[in-house]
């Protein structure tokens, strides 16, 4: 079983209640628009990171992390993309991917919007952790907890950050 915190659209801010929340994962996923080089390797040294280029990440931070990553947390397959839509209306970026081998669990990040959907018609689990940064229009940041408990995705949480 993993612990996962997720987030996204931190755009260069450090909570220091990141690592209060995140403390019993096991692992942290930010679903992009880090924005800074230091900012990522911050969360790196905290925990085990994984993490994908939004919009707003350039140079050495698009060296670090891809655009898309796929991988396998115990028994799910795991697909992350910063802008990727919502199910029934996924970006046309990675929409071909989806559909012609669709995850288990879908991230992304982007809209600065918290929601979490299944999708019946390809039964998988959408998650967007809306943003965690001040940058935005966002009125609230939020961030996710979940586990992964072989193919199962459960106990999701969300955070506030008031």
């Amino acid at each position: 079983m993993k612990k996962i915190g997720l987030l996204s659209d931190t755009h260069s801010y450090w909570d220091k209640r990141f690592e209060e929340y995140f403390a019993n994962c096991d692992e942290i996923w930010h679903a992009g628009d880090m924005c800074d080089f230091a900012h990522a390797m911050r969360f790196r040294e905290f925990k085990p990171f994984r993490a994908v280029c939004g919009n707003c990440d350039g140079g050495d931070l698009r060296h670090e992390f891809p655009e898309i990553l796929r991988w396998k947390c115990e028994g799910v397959d795991v697909l992350m993309k910063h802008i990727g839509g919502y199910p029934g209306n996924y970006d046309r970026s990675v929409s071909r991917i989806i559909y012609a081998n669709p995850p288990r669990l879908f991230i992304s990040g982007h809209s600065h919007i918290l929601r979490v959907k299944y999708d019946k018609t390809l039964g998988l689990l959408h998650i967007n952790p809306g943003a965690a940064g001040l940058q935005g229009w966002q009125k609230v940041r939020t961030l996710v907890r979940f586990e992964i408990d072989n193919t199962e995705i459960k106990d999701l949480e969300v955070v506030e950050l008031k």
